[in-house]
């Protein structure tokens, strides 16, 4: 199943980015992932383990810098977003962002009907779909402004996301929203490479808990 996915705006920010907010140039597969869960009106994470994901950048979003104001927990004594338990930060945007997404059956997805079935029966018949909420990549407020099929006139030079032990990326491919410590990670770089001829093995990443 292959996807056309644009978003406006968006940010993916950088694991490791306290002060400024510096994003990645792409979306983590966890990202995906997770808005691929939405878009089928999935709440549990868990169903789809195990489901194989790629990722292509269509676009060479331009970059841009904003300050706005950021909620973190420094004080017990004031509520959230309260005193001195919010702060103004920088945060890089990335706008333009169009990306190509395939997602595949893996050897150890157990659901049924897989995600891969579920992604071509939303777009088939979204009326039956039970969801709720705005469709986002990343953060609440950066909504998908379309998602449909693949098309052939979509087909260009794309940089597509491959695995690489020595790659310069390091994502999530799972994450731990509790804390860090059982974050999953992997090591990417991006690809030069036609987008009609697909995603290589390397490109796939199994989603594992």
């Amino acid at each position: 199943m292959a996807l056309y996915v644009s978003i406006p705006i968006a940010s993916f920010r950088a694991p490791q980015a306290r002060e400024y907010f510096e994003t990645l140039p792409c979306p983590p597969p966890s990202t995906v992932y997770g808005m691929l869960l939405s878009l089928v009106g999935e709440p549990d994470r868990l169903h789809h383990v195990g489901a194989q994901i790629a990722i292509a950048l269509l676009s060479v979003p331009e970059r841009s810098v904003v300050l706005r104001t950021l909620w973190r927990v420094k004080t017990r004594k004031y509520g959230p977003g309260i005193g001195e338990n919010r702060r103004p930060d920088f945060q890089e945007l990335l706008t333009a962002v169009r990306l190509a997404v395939w997602v595949r059956p893996g050897t150890t997805e157990a659901s049924s009907p897989r995600l891969a079935d579920r992604v071509r029966a939303t777009l088939n018949r979204p009326a039956e779909i039970n969801r709720f909420g705005g469709l986002c990549l990343g953060e609440s407020t950066h909504l998908v402004d379309e998602i449909r099929s693949l098309r052939p006139a979509d087909f260009q030079e794309s940089r597509f996301l491959v695995r690489d032990r020595k790659g310069d990326l390091a994502l999530p491919v799972w994450p731990d929203h509790v804390g860090s410590a059982r974050t999953k990670w992997q090591q990417y770089r991006l690809v030069t490479r036609h987008l009609s001829q697909g995603p290589e093995e390397a490109a796939w990443t199994p989603i594992l808990s």
